[in-house]
């Protein structure tokens, strides 16, 4: 199952539309999976687990014609919790561009853990999906993983930063990194104001590790 949620009550998405998948979308090989992700705890994980289980929520069809049926220039953020369209490791090819068809003239964007690196058809769904206007993030375990994704030159990427990180710093090869806005202290700044992660970019968006796991996730981190 699907949900749409139209207006995001969580502060640092803003009010914005934000979008819920089938835990069954998450690849096995993410190592975040039961081990520190932040979508496994909290009001998140109780909203999460009756998507997954069928209790609320739509079927693929219905809930792309409600992505079809945001305003124009609507800017939205697939996935608070889930994955891009296909079970476990592998994109749906045919559900992803009817994703990307139906963001047609809005501002989504998502993040992606669905392994690229050595697997060559999600790589190019993944590229082109970022060339029709429906923004994927890469998203990188550790820096060094960052500087890898970046050199496939298919889509932006993010990363996941220490617990304790603060401010923006660089991969091992020199890339720049900049802290997501929304997760520094005192700074009045959410998905829906910022938009960075929407855009295609050269720079990475580094997360510091967060939730209720976020020690196990840091660890990740460290690489």
């Amino acid at each position: 199952m699907f949900h749409i949620t139209p207006k995001s009550k969580n502060a640092k998405v803003g009010k914005m539309a934000v979008t819920t998948s089938t835990a069954k979308t998450c690849p096995t090989s993410c190592p975040f999976k039961r081990n520190g992700c932040y979508a496994d705890s909290g009001p998140l994980k109780l909203h999460w687990d009756k998507v997954t289980e069928g209790e609320r929520g739509d079927d693929w069809s219905t809930f792309i014609d409600k992505i079809k049926d945001l305003p124009t220039g609507s800017k939205w953020r697939h996935n608070q919790a889930g994955d891009l369209p296909g079970l476990d490791n592998n994109i749906d090819g045919n559900l992803l561009r009817q994703l990307t068809k139906a963001n047609a003239g809005k501002r989504g964007f998502t993040y992606t853990h669905k392994p690229v690196l050595k697997n060559a058809k999600n790589r190019q769904l993944v590229q082109k999906a970022n060339k029709a206007g429906f923004t994927v993030n890469l998203s990188a375990n550790n820096l060094r993983e960052a500087d890898k994704l970046a050199e496939l030159n298919i889509g932006p990427v993010v990363c996941v930063l220490p617990v304790d990180h603060k401010g923006n710093t660089e991969t091992p090869k020199g890339r720049k990194v900049v802290q997501c806005p929304a997760t520094i202290d005192g700074k009045d700044a959410s998905c829906d104001s910022c938009q960075l992660c929407q855009k295609q970019r050269s720079a990475i968006v580094g997360f510091p590790a967060h939730g209720a796991s976020k020690r196990k996730a840091g660890e990740i981190a460290k690489g």
